[in-house]
């Protein structure tokens, strides 16, 4: 997830708690999803798109607090 901010997550996740969490979490969900696609975990097709909504607004989320931090390193 966004290779081009590579350095910056590392930076980031060792110092913003909030993004951390958010990262985390999104994560999580991935694999989540992953598990239920896979039929490893229970779930219903409507379980998983909610999932993934879910998991797409984390990574909105994220993307905004890298852009913030990019323009504020340059």
């Amino acid at each position: 997830m966004f290779p081009e901010y590579r350095d910056l997550i590392t930076r980031l996740k060792g110092h913003d708690h909030h993004f951390t969490r958010l990262f985390d979490k999104h994560n999580e969900l991935d694999q989540t999803i992953k598990n239920m696609e896979a039929h490893i975990q229970p779930g219903s097709q409507v379980e998983i798109e909610n999932l993934k909504k879910e998991k797409l607004h984390l990574k909105d989320q994220l993307y905004v607090i890298l852009r913030k931090a990019a323009e504020e390193k340059a």
